[in-house]
């Protein structure tokens, strides 16, 4: 296992960071010695996980002080069951406030605060996180290069119905039961409707990894999530190419459109809590890179 670099730790910051609404809380891992503008990583944690719990139950900011980037764990503000808010209009729409606008003004003083690279951000989680990194890349296309979800929903897929705004706790049992179906172009729609202005212009990659036997967010989504991100995305619904167990056995990776620009992972048999598969990510994101990096409008 990788260990963390003496002295760098989990830091919480207090400063004021701009537009916060929800009072996300923001934790940072910084590593001692830093790459010269330094990429960015956002792990936003589980439902009734933390920041805290995030940093240790990953290799990602070993991985940091490795490669000299720097992770963001945000911390929900939603004690009932700390999980995201992804069902608000607010958190859907870009700039509309909600979770999504905290961590993306969390992102802003990172990059301000260290000289980092605007053009390499990135966001990563799972469950709950997964369906935050869904809503961050969805809404804010022109904040983040790419996002890999573990075990989440598509985009809007937890909206809550009729006037959501302001209704940040709400559970979609429909969704997470897989009954929240939409035609590729339905699910592009909602995308879109997150930030109109934004139109046509370039959009993340994505990686999105999901177990057949998810007990949580039925493997239903799985399908939905591939639906909406090729649409999204303008490539084929067809994959470009599929390769068996990979990373590991028994999971499938089907790969859409030029440059592996949307990956779906099926899981054979892996219920809810899927294993994060670190390397992939890293590679997906190239945070391990020494020049030629990915970035943000490439491809």
């Amino acid at each position: 296992l990788l260990g963390v670099a003496r002295g760098a730790s989990l830091v919480q910051i207090k400063d004021d960071i701009g537009a916060n609404p929800t009072k996300v809380g923001f934790y940072i891992f910084v590593p001692d010695k830093l790459a010269a503008k330094p990429a960015v990583l956002v792990n936003p944690h589980w439902c009734h996980g933390t920041a805290s719990a995030a940093y240790s139950g990953s290799q990602f900011a070993a991985l940091a002080s490795r490669h000299g980037f720097i992770v963001i764990y945000p911390n929900s503000p939603h004690s009932a069951d700390q999980c995201w808010d992804v069902s608000s209009a607010e958190t859907l729409t870009h700039g509309g406030g909600g979770d999504s606008q905290g961590i993306v003004s969390m992102v802003k003083w990172t990059l301000a605060k260290y000289g980092g690279d605007a053009s390499r951000v990135f966001v990563t989680g799972v469950s709950s996180g997964a369906m935050m990194t869904n809503v961050l890349v969805g809404a804010y296309p022109d904040v983040f290069a790419a996002g890999s979800a573990f075990s989440g929903v598509p985009f809007g897929c937890f909206a809550a119905p009729g006037n959501n705004s302001g209704v940040y706790g709400y559970w979609s049992d429909d969704c997470a039961k897989g009954k929240v179906t939409h035609s590729p172009a339905e699910w592009a729609a909602l995308v879109a409707a997150a930030y109109p202005a934004y139109g046509s212009a370039w959009r993340p990659k994505l990686q999105v990894f999901h177990g057949t036997r998810d007990e949580v967010l039925d493997y239903a989504n799985f399908g939905e999530a591939v639906k909406e991100w090729t649409a999204v995305l303008g490539l084929a619904a067809t994959p470009a190419a599929t390769a068996l167990n990979t990373p590991v056995a028994g999971w499938t990776k089907t790969v859409y459109g030029p440059n592996d620009w949307f990956e779906a992972y099926s899981a054979a048999g892996v219920p809810h809590n899927i294993q994060v598969q670190e390397d992939t990510v890293m590679a997906f994101f190239q945070l391990n890179c020494t020049s030629a990096c990915f970035s943000w409008g490439q491809g």
